[in-house]
């Protein structure tokens, strides 16, 4: 009984990751503003990692854990550079 618990909330949680993931990629791309294109940047990587997350629990293996972990390492650079890209349109001095 447990296991089917737990297999239909994984289920239900990629399905709904899916969703906001796509969401987000939509405020990235038509953002009215850059502060809601940098929301949507955050909202995607961090998604993007809880969905890798579900991805390992599903698996059962550490395969994925590795992909999030770098994801998640890497998103809040990316962020900065986009809001600094955006603010003064370059990156590097």
């Amino acid at each position: 009984m447990s296991m089917v618990i737990l297999y239909w909330g994984i289920f239900l949680s990629q399905i709904f990751l899916s969703l906001a993931m796509i969401l987000a990629f939509f405020r990235l791309i038509y953002g009215p503003r850059a502060q809601d294109r940098v929301v949507g940047l955050d909202t995607l990587y961090m998604t993007t990692v809880l969905l890798f997350l579900i991805f390992d629990i599903r698996s059962g293996t550490n395969i994925y854990f590795d992909v999030a972990l770098m994801i998640g390492f890497l998103g809040p650079i990316s962020s900065v550079a986009l809001a600094k890209f955006l603010m003064r349109g370059e990156i590097i001095e």
